[in-house]
């Protein structure tokens, strides 16, 4: 997948990197990135020599059909791994648990704090859960990682991407083995959780927002929705609106064609009665 889909993109593309030196040739780390577009999971791996482990939700490898065996296969082939989310507790303990495996194996695993794609290129915070809890289990360090312009590249709804240079800055390696056995205090969780994303907004120089992304996009989708609402009852009255006004002119001009009908009788009959007074 690095020759078929990882040389392709370089040389379209052509990424930019700063701080390749910070990934060690081998052994665990973990890539904490901001998350900008779909193609974040492709120009990261594409530029490193060895390869990325992200996770990804278990329904693209397990939907049938030519169409679904082929996606599963792309998938596998570009490092992602599935994440069975019908668990007790959901995709977060499932991802945490991947997460350790691909450490344990000495491998580099790759994760998206904010757990989303940001809804307007800011950057939101992170979630406490995985990142830290990651780290902090099997003490790898955590290279904070920023995408760079990657959203502009192709934007929602449109089709074919745009030949521009997106970029990508890696920092140096955080250290987090002071809180090493304290993965279950939320505390401990929040402040590793913050210093990553502290790190990555250094690097992107992104706007970051207090709040998590999931309930932005919630608050865009609603804000959106009661706006389709209102453009809806808008129309409605506008279109109550057209109908009064034309039922009223048509009363009017049947009002105005029966005072001329009358208007005109009234005429007749006066001429009549003229013509019956002549001598």
């Amino acid at each position: 997948m690095k020759v078929t889909i990882g040389g392709p993109l370089k040389l379209a593309f052509r990424p930019w990197v700063e701080g390749l030196e910070n990934v060690p040739a081998e052994g665990a780390a973990i890539l904490a990135s901001n998350h900008l577009s779909f193609s974040d999971s492709f120009f990261l791996p594409a530029v490193l020599d060895r390869k990325v482990t992200f996770i990804a939700k278990a329904e693209y490898f397990t939907t049938p059909g030519v169409k679904g065996r082929m996606t599963a296969a792309f998938f596998k082939g570009v490092g992602q791994l599935p994440v069975d989310r019908s668990g007790a507790r959901g995709a977060g303990e499932a991802a945490i648990k991947s997460g350790i495996e691909v450490l344990e194996r000495g491998e580099l695993f790759g994760i998206y704090p904010e757990g989303t794609r940001s809804p307007d290129g800011r950057l939101y915070r992170g979630k406490p859960g995985g990142l830290a809890r990651v780290a902090l289990a099997t003490g790898a360090p955590v290279l904070p990682v920023a995408m760079i312009d990657t959203e502009k590249i192709q934007p929602p709804g449109k089709v074919m991407p745009k030949l521009m240079r997106p970029g990508i800055r890696i920092g140096k390696p955080l250290d987090f083995s002071r809180y090493q056995g304290m993965e279950h205090d939320r505390f401990v969780l929040r402040a590793v959780t913050d210093e990553v994303m502290y790190e990555i907004m250094k690097l992107s120089g992104q706007e970051y927002v207090d709040m998590y992304a999931t309930a932005m996009k919630r608050q865009l989708s609603e804000a959106a929705k009661a706006e389709k609402e209102a453009e809806k009852a808008a129309k409605a009255a506008i279109a109550r609106a057209e109908k009064e006004q034309a039922e009223k002119e048509k009363a009017r001009k049947a009002q105005a064609e029966k005072e001329q009908a009358e208007t005109e009788q009234a005429e007749k009959e006066q001429q009549t009665d003229q013509r019956r007074s002549e001598p």
